[in-house]
């Protein structure tokens, strides 16, 4: 694999651009837009994540972000509040807080001048949650989102429950979640870190015993889970899902329900960006992504929204392998979706047809 450095913009970064919020707290942003964006002004791509800018995803943000800019556009990879470089303290994960910073850093980038008005956003797993609740604000600025390993529904669909049962993660991923909120931030941009630190390890919230309380899907996950109201679900969005990773149901539903421009794509791969995802075969995230970014925040015409509404890799038959590089198959592409050429059939479990199946029909009893 090799990284590319030549794109058809020169570019310039800023490591520390910062973004005020109402209430005063800075958000910290990492900037790459081109170096004429002040003359030319170029629509933005917001990737709004906890997971620490400076270490955490350094490597992966200098793949991605670069190429996306070098191709037109201004990238800000942004530190959500209390994590980071950026101030304040996190309450939760997907809080009402959270996503009314996120629409603040949707206006603000809007009107920079740099910006040409016109704002994207992008994420893999947390980063994906939080564009799709943001294109459900209907945030005029928000043209577009692409949505990458995430959910549209919290209880149902996420590492907290499954099928109504509490799931073993609920604990690892508030762990995970104290560990980075809790770390300080980095003393080269932050001279107070320390003092900012100890705020941190002082008020940052256990969160994996309020998640075990809330064992119905009440208010509390029908927060910010965008099947609530698919109507509201008209923003142009590109979702991306993998068959090896937890939220491979997503793409499904929200092609299904969102009256918008929605296009899918499943993939063989775990929960990671295609590009790099295993099992392979990886394929062109971002130039579909920047395909998708032309058009609906450049407005070019070309033909994205015709593109198949449902692109899935159909694996073949191949022995058990906890760990295959590559996976054989082959990409099938639908026009609409649900498909006419798809039939659903319910086949329920049998006591001595060969196979453990009975065929089609109404249940028996065995």
């Amino acid at each position: 694999m090799s990284i590319r450095t030549e794109f058809p913009h020169r570019i310039v970064e800023q490591e520390d651009m910062g973004i005020v919020m109402p209430d005063g707290v800075r958000l910290s942003a990492r900037v790459w837009m081109p170096e004429d964006a002040a003359a030319h002004p170029v629509p933005a791509v917001l990737e709004y994540i906890p997971y620490r800018k400076r270490d955490g995803t350094l490597p992966r943000d200098e793949m991605m972000h670069p190429y996306v800019a070098g191709h037109g556009y201004a990238c800000v990879r942004v530190d959500m509040r209390g994590n980071g470089d950026s101030e304040g303290l996190m309450d939760d994960e997907y809080s009402a807080q959270e996503m009314a910073d996120a629409i603040s850093v949707i206006d603000w980038l809007s009107k920079q001048p740099w910006c040409s008005g016109s704002v994207g956003m992008m994420g893999k797993s947390w980063g994906g949650f939080n564009c799709l609740q943001a294109a459900w604000t209907g945030h005029p600025a928000l043209k577009a989102v692409v949505s990458v390993c995430s959910t549209t529904d919290r209880f149902a669909d996420d590492v907290h429950f499954r099928g109504g049962c509490l799931l073993g993660e609920n604990f690892g991923w508030g762990a995970v979640m104290l560990s980075f909120s809790s770390r300080p931030a980095d003393p080269a941009l932050r001279p107070d870190w320390r003092a900012d630190w100890l705020k941190r390890l002082e008020a940052q919230p256990w969160s994996a015993p309020v998640w075990a309380a809330h064992q119905t899907r009440d208010a509390y996950w029908k927060h910010g889970s965008v099947c609530e109201d698919w109507a509201r679900n008209s923003t142009p969005a590109m979702i991306w899902g993998g068959w090896a990773d937890n939220y491979m149901d997503t793409v499904d539903k929200l092609v299904r329900g969102a009256p918008g421009p929605v296009k899918g794509v499943v993939g063989p791969w775990v929960h990671q960006y295609p590009h790099t995802a295993v099992p392979g075969p990886q394929i062109g995230f971002l130039q579909m992504a920047i395909r998708w970014w032309d058009r609906w925040l450049k407005g070019e015409a070309n033909g994205a929204e015709d593109d198949p509404v449902y692109r899935a890799f159909v694996m073949h038959s191949a022995p058990p392998d906890a760990s295959a590089r590559v996976r054989a198959g082959h990409w099938v592409a639908e026009a609409a979706w649900p498909s006419p050429r798809v039939a659903s059939q319910v086949l329920h479990l049998a006591a001595v047809e060969p196979g453990g199946f009975a065929p089609p029909g109404p249940p028996r009893s065995i």
